[in-house]
């Protein structure tokens, strides 16, 4: 069986993180291959991944030397007088700045603590960049161009965009079409010498002709291919990052960045440049990516090195840039890796092993057509006793049945399937990114189409992600929070100390800030939670700029999602010591031992307060709020930077209920996936209560349903878990891993095809798991992304399920293609060898193969692999991991349609002249031309019947596919100018009106037929077949 066959043999590539063993494996099987330099374009050059590799191996030795020298050399400078041998170029010196471009290189690359105390330590060098580092750079325009000429622009050297001869080049290095350029030659030669010009020449350059179109035809699909990558690799690399710039907080896109510029770092973001430590807390750098190294490195003033493509794992920092673009080990290493290309996907490989089976095949009757047709003439000639004698005529013969057994090849070996593929996910990825969402890796697409369960965030993804304070219960009392006058009326019911610890909650224990924009309007930046709280501080009265400078941060503990809380110490006016601490409800109240009373007092947490507390987090959940608390605690003065935040006896100070909307649609997208075969489950770090609320908004927990939480999922042994994750719809106060596991369990044990969403650093374990993982474009981080395979750019549920419509309609547009391809070379393919061996001669000359190779190959594929999604195919039931691509509908489909045009051909062979009543010189002329036309009549109508695999009604929106149309339209067009103006060069000869009709007729025949065939049951289509 084929389908055996290429599991067994292509099948071990997967959607992602194949091994470099399986991608090798494939290329090795492919051995009938016409032209490399197409075939393989869009798969993975594994030579540039290995220098990568070895790049990143030398990059690990030189830091880690790095390291040790610097630390050498700082025990041995300690207490000595540094002087500088240091000379500051002159251009450098003249642009207004005292350091060079590769002098901050090496510091930074070299971890160099010496060069950074010679040169004046952070400050010197801010200095000597003409920055500052609260202020960053304040030049004008003219300046800025000025330092970016000094220091060069944060951009890598990419591949140039390769001009529309490269690709006809490509093209003209197929083997078959050389060879065929050789028969061409010599055909011209011959016929000149013996019948001169014109007429000797009409054969040789009508191959050339053909040759060429077929070159240009393909140059011109594939060149458009190649913009339309380009394309959306520059919507790939748009990264925005957050700067100080003119004194201003903004967003910027990193490719704007300069040294001098101050960058805000938060947990999740790559490191976009070499630069210095500023200030921050907490920060650990994942260098891995540039270094192979998993542990992650420390940074802080001791160690105040960051360089560009690293993570931030942990913590926030200030960070100087110092070093951009290529002249940063990230650009260089980036410059090799864009070399290296994406890896192929599944169909991809596994359309090479259809095109490599019928290759064989295909090359095995060409061999077998020459064989018999020479046999025919040398039969000939040694019945006539002139086999010592060979005419021009007899030469150009045997030339004739040579370029016939090439064309078989040509025709046979379906170089176009691979390419088809990347055809449709070009096609479709570009209208992906129209509906917004942008993939990063071509597989996702067909394998988004197969996917049978998706596990969703529900911040953000599920709902709107615009998050307001809208309840509160502080010092017991709970109220309504509306707008901004219900807010101040609070402040009226609080005790003023309860009021100002509240605020100083809010404005110090949080990850976002209040900033002034270029037109002095207050803007609050942060996640949409901290922009609720700090929105709600601001409402209250509160001073966000007078509360920061009141205090003095000691120590950030960053929110995370598997501590589910965040924490701060702060230093105040009077010296003390305070932490705050603020997550998720139930877990922070859990660390209180105290609570503030409606008199603004603190007392001890009785169990009537403490119950009142949990009802008060149960009402606001169940009314799908997300919950949190707030909680402060007196520090000791002995406290070390070191220690970990209190972890207990907190004074609890109120809590608050925070309203995100469900997104408008969901519902309805959510029903669309169950019709689609495809569950839905809901994975959240929430309380149950809320994340239950919100699952039978959107219609996603229902009554058979599981609704469980992570500490409790995690505790389940193997068995259990196999018993409750297939109803399990809603996993709340989950940790990565908990979403790590489930994904795993349902892939390994459920054989289900898994969709994840995430938008966190620590969902990256589950994106990595999962076949295909969703980030979010808006709330996600760079590290999240990464690991993602689509970027979702609106972060709305609606647009997964577009991908999945989509990733449908790539699978099913493949599918119709390979079955009309395959339809083409069965007919072709037997045609001309039956013909051969049984008359003596091929009905179907090597220009009129060419053609039709470009009608079913080059033009076949714009056709069908760019159809648009039909509504309809999100109510079918999804492949999965184990369907057949190479259906049975297929192949009935194939057999069918084969059956009908080999009868119809071989009929028109033996009995065609007498149908058409044909006598005379050019009798046989005349039927070869009408075989030739009705052939290519069959494949256009046997095309349309090929845009539904199993419905009747083949013309539903024919229209509304302007290339589909426009494809065939061109083909009946220069099928009418081939025979009625191009006879000498296609050895066709002008037909008459009646026999137009009557070809045309008999393509069309074909349509009644196909859906015919189509009723026959797939149970009566399995049993006849076979498969």
């Amino acid at each position: 069986m084929m389908e055996n066959y290429l599991n067994q043999n292509f099948g071990g590539v997967k959607s992602k993180n194949s091994s470099e063993e399986a991608l090798q494996r494939w290329r090795s099987l492919c051995g009938l291959v016409k032209n490399p330099k197409r075939r393989f374009r869009f798969t993975a050059n594994l030579s540039k991944r290995f220098e990568a590799e070895a790049m990143k191996r030398s990059n690990q030795e030189k830091l880690r030397v790095a390291v040790l020298v610097s630390k050498a050399a700082l025990q041995f400078v300690q207490g000595i007088a540094l002087q500088s041998e240091y000379v500051v170029p002159e251009e450098v010196e003249s642009a207004g700045f005292q350091i060079c471009a590769e002098e901050l290189g090496s510091i930074v690359e070299g971890h160099d603590m010496k060069k950074v105390k010679i040169h004046g330590g952070l400050d010197g060098i801010a200095s000597k960049l003409s920055t500052s580092t609260t202020d960053g750079i304040t030049d004008s325009e003219d300046r800025l161009k000025c330092r970016q000429e000094v220091y060069g622009i944060n951009k890598f050297t990419e591949n140039a965009v390769r001009s529309f001869w490269v690709f006809v080049w490509e093209a003209l290095h197929d083997m078959t079409l050389i060879i065929l350029a050789v028969c061409a030659f010599v055909s011209l030669v011959v016929g000149l010498a013996m019948e001169g010009w014109p007429k000797g020449a009409h054969d040789g350059l009508g191959i050339v002709a053909s040759i060429l179109l077929v070159v240009f035809v393909t140059a011109t699909s594939d060149y458009r291919q190649s913009l339309q990558f380009k394309d959306l690799d520059k919507e790939k690399k748009k990264i925005s990052i957050q700067v100080t710039r003119n004194k201003f907080r903004q967003k910027m896109s990193i490719y704007e960045l300069l040294p001098g510029d101050i960058v805000h770092l938060a947990i999740g973001d790559q490191v976009p440049a070499d630069g210095l430590f500023v200030s921050g807390f907490s920060v650990l750098i994942n260098e891995s990516s540039l270094t192979g190294e998993s542990e992650p490195v420390m940074v802080s003033a001791e160690n105040p090195f960051l360089l560009s493509g690293t993570k931030v794992q942990d913590g926030s920092c200030k960070m100087l840039v110092t070093t951009v673009g290529m002249r940063t080990q990230w650009g260089k290493l980036m410059a090799t890796l864009s070399e290296g290309g994406d890896d192929e996907t599944p169909l991809q490989v596994k359309l090479n092993g259809v095109a490599t089976i019928i290759g064989k095949i295909g090359l095995f009757f060409a061999v077998v057509t020459f064989a018999v047709l020479a046999q025919g003439l040398l039969s000939r000639k040694f019945q006539d006793g002139s086999y010592l004698s060979w005419t021009g005529d007899d030469a150009l013969q045997m030339l004739e049945y040579f370029a016939v057994a090439v064309t078989i090849v040509v025709v046979a070996v379906p170089e176009g399937l691979p390419l088809a593929v990347t055809l449709s996910l070009a096609f479709a990825m570009k209208k992906m990114m129209n509906d917004k969402a942008l993939v990063r890796n071509l597989a996702a697409c067909e394998t988004m189409g197969s996917s049978t369960s998706i596990c969703s965030d529900k911040t953000g993804t599920l709902t709107t992600n615009h998050m307001t304070v809208v309840k509160t219960c502080i010092c017991g009392d709970i109220k309504e929070v509306g707008d901004s006058k219900e807010a101040k009326n609070i402040c009226s019911h609080i005790p003023g100390a309860a009021v100002k610890t509240l605020l100083q909650s809010m404005f110090t224990n949080t990850g976002g800030e209040v900033v002034f924009n270029k037109d002095g309007k207050c803007e609050i930046l942060g996640t949409p939670t901290e922009t609720a709280l700090l929105e709600f501080g601001l409402s209250l009265g509160g001073d966000f700029l007078a509360e920061r400078q009141e205090v003095e941060l000691v120590k950030v503990e960053p929110f995370n999602s598997l501590k589910k809380r965040m924490g701060v110490v702060i230093r105040l006016p009077g010296g003390q010591l305070r932490a705050h601490c603020k997550g998720a409800s139930e877990i922070v109240l859990s660390m209180c031992d105290k609570v503030m009373d409606a008199a603004g007092n603190v007392v001890p947490l009785d169990e009537a307060t403490k119950k009142h507390l949990d009802n008060t987090i149960e009402s606001f959940a169940s009314e799908a709020l997300r919950t949190l608390c707030l909680a402060y605690v007196e520090v000791d003065s002995s406290y070390s930077v070191k220690e970990q935040i209190p972890t207990e006896k907190y004074i609890c100070v109120g809590i608050v209920g925070i309203k995100d909307p469900v997104r408008p649609g969901v519902r309805e997208s959510v029903a669309i996936c169950r019709a689609a075969g495809i569950t839905v489950r809901m994975v959240t770090g929430d309380n149950i209560n809320t994340a239950k609320a919100i699952a039978r908004e959107c219609g996603i927990l229902t009554d058979g349903g599981i609704a469980i939480e992570g500490p409790e999922f995690r505790e389940k042994n193997l068995e259990e878990m196999m018993e409750i994750i297939p109803n399990i719809q809603v996993m709340a106060r989950s940790s990565p891993m908990d979403k790590h596991t489930l994904v795993k369990h349902l892939r390994t044990m459920f054989n289900e095809v898994v969709a994840v969403t995430g938008d966190g650093t620590n969902d990256a374990p589950a994106l990595h798991e999962a076949d295909i993982g969703l980030a979010m474009g808006i709330a996600g981080t760079e590290v999240a992304k990464e690991s993602a395979d689509v970027i979702i750019m609106d972060d709305n549920f609606s647009t997964i399920v577009t991908v999945a419509k989509w990733g449908r309609s790539v699978y099913i547009n493949i599918q119709k293609f390979v079955q009309f391809q395959l339809t083409v070379n069965v007919v072709a393919l037997i045609v001309n060898f039956s013909s051969a061996c049984l008359s003596g001669h091929a009905p179907l000359t090597a220009v009129q193969l060419l053609w039709v190779n470009m009608i079913m190959d080059t033009l076949g594929a714009l056709a069908l692999a760019t159809e648009p999604p039909q509504d309809d195919l999100m109510k079918r039931m999804p492949v999965g991991r184990k369907g057949n691509f190479i259906s049975n509908v297929m192949w009935r489909n194939i057999l069918g349609q084969s059956f009908y045009q080999f009868i119809v051909i071989w009929y028109l062979q033996t009995e065609g002249k007498a149908l058409f009543q044909l006598s005379g010189r050019n009798a046989d002329l005349t039927l070869n031309t009408l075989i030739f036309n009705s052939f290519v009549f069959c494949q256009v109508f046997n095309e349309i019947s090929s845009r539904e695999m199993e419905k009747i009604d083949v013309f539903g929106g024919i229209f509304k596919n302007y290339i589909f149309v426009a494809v065939l339209s061109c083909t009946a067009i220069f099928q009418l100018i081939i025979v009625q103006f191009l006879g000498d060069f296609a050895n066709t000869t002008p037909l008459t009106l009646v026999q137009w009709l009557v070809c045309i007729l008999i393509g069309f025949i074909g349509m009644p037929i196909s859906a015919a065939i189509k009723l026959i049951p797939d149970e009566v289509n399995r049993r006849f077949f076979l498969f």
